[in-house]
Order: C-alpha cells, then structure tokens, then sequence
C-alpha cells in the first residue's frame, strides 16, 4: 500500500464525516447489493404483496424515526440527515438511473436488463428514501420544503411497495358471450370479479385501410349484480371498481368483421397514493414560488 493511500485511509471515518465517508458507505451499499445478487438472486417484489408491503412500510417509517430520534446519541444516525450523506446517494441514484436509461428493460431480464429487480438499485434507493425521510422530521415547519419533500417520499416509497399490487391482465372477450377469465403476463388464468360481454367490435380505417380507430362497445356486470354499458377505446379507459379497462387488441385477420377483442385490465390500489405525493410536490412548488415573489418585494 503506497504511501498516500496510507494517509487517505488514516483520514476516514474521521468526524465529521464528509463526502468521502458518504461515498465509501453508497459505495458498501452497492457492494452488498451485488452479494445478495449473487446468492439470492433479484428482488421478488411479488413477496411484498399486501398486506406485507404495509407492515414493510410501516416498520420503514419506525427506523426512519428511530434514526431521527438517535441523532443526538449515535452520529451515524446524525450523519444520516446531512448533505454530506444525501449528495454522493443522489449521485449514485441518479448514475444507476442512467445505466436503466440506456438498457432495455425486460420483466425477465437480469442484473441491468431489469434494473427495479436489481439489489444494488433497490438499495440505493432506499438509502435515499431513509435519508429523505430524516430530514423531512428536520425541517418540519418549512411548508414549502415539507410539501415538496413529503410528497417525493410518499411517490417514492408507495409507487415502490404497491407495484407487488398491480395487477396488468388480458381479457379475451367474443360477442355474445359473457367472459370473466383473464390471463396474466406468465399466462396463467385468474377469475375476475367482473364479468364482460362484447356486444360490438368497432373499426374505422383510413382510405388506405389502415385502421384509423378501433373500440369495443361492451357490456360489464360487477359483483353486486349492476350492468354497465360503455364503449372503450384505445387511450380512454373505462373504470370499474378500482379496474380500469383498456382497447388492447382484435382479430387482425378479420379487420373490421373480428367477433372478439382483446381487453386489458389494470388494478393498481396504491396509485391515489402516489399521485397524492404529485399533487403535494405541486403545491410545495407553487408555495416556494409564491414565498419567493414575495421576499422580493
């Protein structure tokens, strides 16, 4: 080991703390990312279906208090809160993020092919969710500040724990027929607690015969026994006790004259949450506008 080495490593983990020390811990996070990578394989975030993505979030939200209620005693916990720790996290994220950017994402891809299944990714964020969250109970009568940062943790953090939630099915309906059977990505067929009928395929095309709109004017009767009429189009779903039903596909052979479409079905329960977080990021924008326009004066 030469020399400056030496020195650089007799200079860590000196207090205070600086960048060095926030960098070798972003760092440590990564490397025991790729550890857990190699022995147990990617994040399966279906394991975190509710209710354990609640009682995950709960339990997160008791550590972040706790640390924040440490940080007078352990100066880890102290450190924590900084901008020391925050910006070489940021910069971790932010480079990950770009390596996700530039590969092709796939639902079975591996290490930077699927990036939200890969551990050093998943760490890292959650480091920076935790340091999010200490200094949120820092700064809590900042309104402006609050309404920003609360609402990035609560997008954050929910968008995260509710994607075991989703739920992104195709339904195969054929006129006539009332189908409540619907196929999830691996293929696997799952009851539905509705049930839809097709009663006409709609097509317009354009003089070339391309298709210029194709909908679906479909029958749905829910749980309770009430009967829904609608017309769903692409990009204009329809809602339905928390699932909203999307135009997929149709019968390309058939064209216009296609007897069944393809409907997709989506359910995501934690997406008010999330656009809450929006909503409140929003806001905190518009109130530090507001408080800046009117220091100026």
């Amino acid at each position: 080991m030469s020399k400056r080495m030496l020195i650089f490593a007799a200079s860590m983990w000196i207090k205070p703390w600086t960048m060095k020390e926030g960098s070798l811990i972003g760092g440590g996070l990564i490397c025991a990312g790729l550890i857990l990578e190699l022995s147990v394989g990617p994040v399966v975030w279906e394991a975190f279906a509710w209710p354990v993505n609640g009682v995950v979030l709960a339990g997160f939200l008791a550590i972040i208090a706790a640390i924040f209620l440490l940080r007078n005693k352990i100066y880890a916990c102290r450190f924590i809160g900084t901008y020391q720790a925050a910006i070489p996290t940021l910069v971790y994220a932010v480079g990950l993020t770009i390596i996700m950017g530039l590969t092709r994402q796939t639902v079975n891809g591996t290490w930077l092919n699927n990036m939200l299944t890969f551990w050093p990714f998943v760490l890292i964020y959650v480091y920076m969710a935790v340091i999010l969250g200490v200094v949120i109970l820092r700064r809590l009568r900042d309104i402006p500040f609050l309404l920003n940062h609360l609402g990035l943790f609560l997008a954050m953090t929910t968008a995260t724990l509710g994607n075991a939630d989703m739920q992104r099915l195709k339904m195969i309906t054929t006129v006539g027929e009332s189908e409540w059977r619907a196929l999830t990505q691996e293929g696997a067929v799952r009851e539905m607690p509705l049930a839809i009928e097709l009663k006409q395929f709609i097509m317009e095309t354009y003089d070339d015969g391309s298709p210029k709109r194709f909908a679906s004017e479909i029958q749905i009767l829910t749980k309770s026994g009430k009967k829904i009429q609608a017309t769903v189009d692409v990009n204009k779903p329809i809602e339905v006790d928390g699932w909203k039903i999307y135009q997929y596909g149709y019968d390309t052979q058939m064209g216009a004259m296609s007897q069944y479409s393809i409907l997709e079905l989506v359910s995501d329960p934690w997406l008010p949450l999330v656009y809450t977080g929006i909503y409140m990021m929003l806001a905190g924008a518009v109130c530090m506008f507001l408080k800046g326009k009117k220091v100026k004066r």
